[in-house]
């Protein structure tokens, strides 16, 4: 995103984040604003993830300190999901090809990429929820997959390799808080 683009507010770089426009991702640069709102989408992601699990905490009559404890939980998997993902990205990337990349360049598509996370409280509709809840995280997959790809200059199919390696254990990862959260307390 250079300086002078419309791509510098959030609700834009979440809409573009969402049409998985490659060129949106490719010039995605690391900068402090940029940073900034790719840490707001994951932390939107991951706020919105935790509504969409408060509705069952809540049927189960969970008691207030708990619920609170089990929602921080949730959205701190989130997060801690991200920066997981990208780091066996950026690891698995290193191995590929050789490239200039940093961490810290990758958190900032991947960040963007976590926009579709952010609609996660659509998982209060009934019936819907867990639906909706695989539905956005594939499209989070593919938007990874096309910032890896333009991220790391690489062809589609080295990026969804390279994407499919971290994001099952993602899935397994949060999907274990939640059955953990929900059959403790």
């Amino acid at each position: 995103m250079s300086g002078r683009d419309k791509k510098g507010n959030l609700g834009t770089t979440v809409w573009n984040a969402l049409a998985l426009d490659g060129n949106f991702y490719e010039n995605a640069r690391n900068t402090p604003k940029n940073q900034r709102i790719a840490r707001t989408i994951v932390i939107l992601a991951a706020v919105s993830h935790a509504l969409g699990s408060a509705l069952i905490l809540l049927i189960n009559r969970t008691t207030l300190p708990i619920l609170v404890l089990l929602l921080l939980i949730d959205g701190l998997s989130v997060v801690g999901g991200y920066y997981f993902w990208t780091l066996t990205i950026w690891k698995i990337g290193q191995w590929l090809r050789r490239h200039s990349l940093t961490y810290g360049d990758l958190l900032i598509p991947i960040g963007f990429a976590y926009a579709p996370q952010v609609l996660n409280f659509l998982t209060l509709i009934p019936w819907l929820g867990r639906p909706i809840e695989l539905l956005l995280s594939v499209w989070s997959l593919l938007a990874v997959i096309v910032a890896v790809r333009q991220g790391l200059d690489i062809r589609t199919g080295w990026a969804t390799v390279i994407c499919l390696v971290g994001w099952p254990l993602v899935q397994v990862a949060i999907g274990f808080v939640q059955v953990f959260s929900l059959n403790s307390f």
